[in-house]
């Protein structure tokens, strides 16, 4: 295979709200923390374990607008796209290094707003409807099944 392959896929929590870079001529940049998680179980003391990862995901333009509109510190999100390593001047003069994911898609996976919401909504009693009214339900059902002509 002559080709090469630069491809990420991530599914996360974010660290951090969207950060905005605006440049002239219109165009942006997001930038936010993405934690990612192995769980694992510790064979000598039987410890759960769990091992967090930070990756730095930047999103450009249209797509960067949308991530800041609608997510937030703690929502769920796959990402996918392509490492990137720049290099940058630190505070002190020496040269750093950082490695990034551009992202070229993704999708919201759930967000802070909706668990709220589902969390609301399952806390709230389900109203049946009046007795009266599943009665009427079931003698319609029961009209239709005898003019029913179909032979099974």
């Amino acid at each position: 295979m002559s080709g090469t392959l630069n491809k990420v896929m991530l599914i996360g929590h974010l660290g951090d709200d969207v950060k905005m870079t605006y440049f002239e001529g219109g165009n942006c940049i997001g930038r936010f923390p993405l934690a990612t998680n192995e769980v694992y179980t510790n064979r000598t003391t039987g410890e759960r374990v769990t091992n967090t990862e930070w990756h730095t995901i930047v999103v450009r333009n249209k797509a960067a607008e949308i991530c800041e509109k609608y997510l937030s510190k703690g929502d769920k999100v796959y990402v996918e796209g392509r490492l990137k390593t720049r290099q940058y001047q630190g505070e002190d003069g020496n040269t750093r290094y950082t490695t990034e994911i551009q992202v070229t898609d993704f999708t919201f996976l759930s967000t802070r707003k909706e668990a709220q919401q589902d969390t609301m909504a399952s806390s709230q009693p389900i109203q049946q409807p009046p007795s009266g009214a599943s009665q009427s339900r079931s003698t319609t059902t029961e009209i239709s099944d005898e003019d029913d002509d179909l032979p099974f």
